[in-house]
């Protein structure tokens, strides 16, 4: 076990280390806005001078108060003067500070945009797997918090600029009287500098140890308090389990906090007095030469002035420096994820995706295990899916088939094996052309709190102001019947998370991601349990229509239905992750193997 000492030298080292995380951030807050960020400089660079001028000023007031108190004359008109200047750097100094604050919130705001809107676009490439990590959550999350926590960091660098300018004028001051004061002032601060900097570590660290604590908090409150959990809330009485959970989970985070913040109180109070002590003591020793005639009563203001000045000046610059530190250490958790590269992308010289497809996909081979697990989902499949072909997937849960479609449309990549589009490797097509040319609705499709009109159109966004193909789409779904009873129809919100919103059931639901796949108009159309939410009448209604709505499409269909699965062109049962038997319907009874066992067991339930 690494010694104290050693462990601080590492954070130390850590510490620095992280400093280069500025520079991708100073570079972001530069494109964020180049002329705030020199408005910001400017009116920084402009206070930090404002103090030492309004000592300089004070000090030539002094003097001549004295001056004239000890002659007995009238105060010169120049002294009026200088009472003026020093009213007008007041002035300024207001309106200086006012303004920063002004273009700080500019910065601030617009930095936090700019981020938010990176780690969106880098999430959107991201690869489904990390989504799926439990370790990558915890990363994204982290992420998340510095696109708002750490825009502040901006105006803290700003802040660092202006002292240490405020510092170098007044320093200047104190070092022409006596270079010693202000080395002894310096080195007196030192021990509450290296203090709160060892207690950032443990901030750090203690932040980190509590991320997966703080984001189970999380879920725990919004499964206590939202719309989707309130049945099973109520019929299972779960409040009061949930709460305690909850409660037991804060206590800990708490008591954490408390421990730390309470050693932090006491040794930063402990270290302070010793900066406090610097300070009083040089205080002293200008005070002592006063009273010996060995400097005037201006120069002991302006000096005593400066000497204040420099002490807290060099307190805000280490404590200043010390949050900059700390700030760089959780950049880093943005940094990460923003290093964090897709797997699954495009080749270098990647070929648009086929449109007509003309031969179809070929499973050849292929095996697939989730990241972090070496349990085979898929072992050794082959299959053909021809173009235009309908094929149903058929087995039970866990047999691999949500799985395969996320393969097909190129959401993984085999662990090894190949998947062909018409002949040519499908990691070979450019990605955006394949997702283009595929329409998917999976079993737990997405409820968007968003108007019907993007509830339909996220299917194919460029068409969010196509009246007509989001008409289409829904009449296609039977969600125009859903439409026509809602007040504002294409216009309305649903969900109930917004003001104004309607909230639909399941089915209802359902039927908009049916439409969202309708409207992409895509050569492959692959539907998981399209109608699991559907009344039956509702259900044999679609897939009445079923043929005449994937003429021309290769369609892969995972249904627990057997009604359903039967119109299919193809049954391709699924088990253990190979193709245990295939053929139509009357072909898989007739053979009575395990879909003519499936099929008797459901249907026995109707008789």
């Amino acid at each position: 076990m690494a010694s104290p000492l050693v462990e601080q030298l590492q954070s130390w080292r850590q510490r620095i280390l992280s400093l280069r995380n500025l520079k991708p951030i100073l570079q972001i807050g530069w494109k964020t806005g180049p002329r705030v960020v020199l408005a910001n400089i400017s009116l920084r660079l402009v206070s930090a001078l404002i103090p030492v001028a309004m000592l300089w000023v004070g000090r030539l007031i002094i003097d001549r108060v004295v001056s004239a108190a000890n002659h007995t004359q009238p105060a010169p008109g120049s002294m009026w003067l200088l009472l003026g200047l020093e009213f007008g750097l007041a002035l300024l100094n207001n309106l200086v500070w006012r303004a920063m604050d002004y273009y700080d919130v500019r910065l601030i705001d617009q930095f936090t945009r700019d981020i938010s809107l990176r780690i969106m676009e880098h999430a959107a490439r991201l690869d489904l797997q990390s989504f799926e990590n439990p370790e990558f959550y915890d990363k994204l999350e982290r992420a998340r918090v510095q696109a708002t926590d750490r825009a502040a960091m901006l105006k803290s660098l700003g802040q660092f600029l202006q002292q240490a300018v405020t510092f170098a004028t007044l320093s200047a001051a104190v070092i022409a009287y006596s270079p010693w004061l202000l080395v002894s002032i310096i080195l007196c601060i030192l021990p509450s500098f290296v203090g709160e900097s060892y207690f950032a570590f443990r901030g750090f660290d203690l932040a980190h140890a509590l991320t997966p604590l703080k984001r189970e908090m999380d879920y725990l409150r919004v499964l206590g308090s939202s719309k989707e959990s309130a049945k099973e809330l109520k019929i299972f009485n779960l409040g009061g389990f949930l709460r305690k959970r909850f409660d037991r989970l804060a206590r800990e985070v708490i008591g954490r906090n408390r421990s730390l913040a309470r050693t932090r109180l006491t040794w930063g109070f402990a270290l302070g007095v010793i900066g406090s002590a610097g300070y009083y003591t040089a205080y002293a020793f200008l005070v002592f030469r006063a009273l010996r005639g060995d400097m005037k009563v201006a120069d002991l203001t302006f000096l005593a002035g400066a000497l204040m000045g420099c002490t807290n000046q060099i307190q805000s610059l280490f404590s200043t420096f010390s949050n900059i530190a700390d700030q760089t250490l959780f950049l880093g958790d943005l940094l990460a994820f923003f290093a964090v590269k897709p797997r699954v992308r495009s080749r270098a010289f990647a070929l648009p995706a086929p449109r007509p497809i003309r031969d179809g996909f070929e499973f050849r081979n292929v095996s697939f295990h989730y990241p972090g697990s070496s349990r085979l989902i898929l072992d050794n499949l082959n299959l053909r899916v021809g173009a235009g072909e309908r094929i149903a997937l058929v087995g039970e849960n866990g047999q691999g088939k949500t799985t395969l479609v996320k393969l097909l449309s190129r959401l993984y990549d085999p662990t090894s094996g190949v998947i062909f589009l018409d002949g040519v490797d499908l990691r070979d097509y450019k990605l955006e052309d394949l997702y283009g040319e595929v329409g998917v609705i999976f079993q737990d499709f997405m409820r968007y709190d968003l108007p019907a009109r993007e509830n339909i159109a996220v299917g194919r966004i460029d068409q969010l102001r196509e009246d007509g193909a989001l008409w289409h789409a829904a009449r296609q779904s039977r969600a125009d019947e859903v439409l026509g009873k809602l007040p504002g129809e294409l216009e309305q919100m649903l969900g109930r998370r917004f003001e104004g919103g309607v909230d639909l059931s399941g089915g209802e639901w359902q039927r908009f991601a049916l439409a969202r796949a309708y409207l992409r108009d895509a050569q492959v159309l692959i539907l998981d349990e399209p109608t699991s939410a559907l009344d039956a009448a509702a259900e044999l209604e679609v897939f009445e229509r079923f043929a005449e709505l994937t003429v021309g499409r290769t369609v892969l269909l995972i249904s627990h239905r057997f009604s359903t699965v039967r119109i299919a062109d193809r049954i391709v049962v699924l088990e253990r992750g190979r193709i245990s038997e295939q053929g139509t319907h009357r072909q898989l009874i007739e053979r009575g193997g395990r879909y003519a066992d499936l099929f008797e067991m459901q249907a026995s339930n109707y008789r």
